[in-house]
């Protein structure tokens, strides 16, 4: 049948179309509803642009991190060296001033100056003692063929005359001993005046000792003195504790045991500070 017109609307006069365009302008068209595959796509979007905001937010930092840590450990490193070197230095300058203040670094320099002395010292002294020793031998090989040469002739001497007197020689057995008697004194007081000679030589050659003795000494007191005034050091700068056995030399050491008194106590010394 005939769907009844809407009550209004009877034709399509000069008046109705007046009204169907003010309203059309009055009441803007509906927008069109988007389609499944429009709504799937926009959904899609934006979900990768939140997944690749989340990404950007997490792995960046993650990879940052990786390289933080790593410039950290340089860094860290590079600060211990310096840490390192500049304590290095304080330490070094407190230790020259607190050696100067307290008198140390003349001893310090004494010591340098010392060592290269010692050294030529006891080369002198080694020389002077195998001079010495050369002329010793020298001496002897001259001196003993003249007390051989005496031995000798006195034994032949002595049996010829035991046989004269027993009367077993002849007269001119007996002007020839005589003749080599005379012969062997005159012999004998050579070889006597050799031997002395030889027996001075040799006591010239000990004349070293007193020149490398007066060395050796000057030496023993430099390295004695050298050794107490770095036992004083190391008492002055031992660390807090125990108080340690010695405090230098002392002259009556006896029942004491905060003073070291032979070179084993030094060895303790040494071997409690960890020398």
């Amino acid at each position: 049948g005939m769907r009844p017109q809407e009550p209004g609307i009877t034709g399509r006069g000069p008046g109705a179309e007046a009204r169907f365009r003010c309203a059309d302008l009055a009441s803007p068209p509906p927008a069109a509803s988007p389609s499944a595959e429009d709504g799937a796509g926009g959904d899609s979007e934006e979900l990768e642009r939140l997944f690749d905001s989340v990404a950007i937010r997490y792995a960046g930092p993650a990879a940052r991190a990786a390289d933080d840590a790593a410039a950290d450990r340089t860094a860290a490193n590079a600060d211990a060296e310096r840490r390192l070197f500049t304590r290095v230095g304080q330490l070094t300058r407190e230790l020259h001033d607190t050696l100067s203040e307290l008198g140390y670094a003349p001893l310090i320099e004494q010591g340098a100056r010392a060592i290269p002395d010692a050294r030529r010292r006891l080369t002198y002294v080694s020389e002077m003692t195998e001079q010495a020793a050369r002329r010793v031998l020298n001496a002897v090989d001259v001196a003993r063929p003249l007390q051989e040469r005496i031995a000798r002739e006195h034994a032949s001497l002595t049996q010829r005359w035991v046989q004269l007197h027993e009367g077993r020689l002849a007269l001119d057995e007996f002007r020839a001993l005589a003749d080599d008697t005379r012969s062997y004194f005159a012999s004998a007081q050579e070889c006597t005046r050799g031997t002395q000679e030889q027996l001075t030589e040799i006591m010239m050659a000990q004349e070293f000792q007193d020149l490398t003795g007066q060395v050796i000494k000057k030496l023993v007191e430099t390295v004695e003195s050298l050794e107490t005034e770095l036992l004083g050091v190391l008492v002055e700068f031992v660390p807090s504790g125990p108080p340690p056995l010695a405090s230098g030399p002392a002259v009556a050491a006896e029942g004491r045991t905060d003073v070291v008194s032979d070179q084993r106590q030094v060895d303790e010394l040494l071997e409690s500070m960890g020398f």
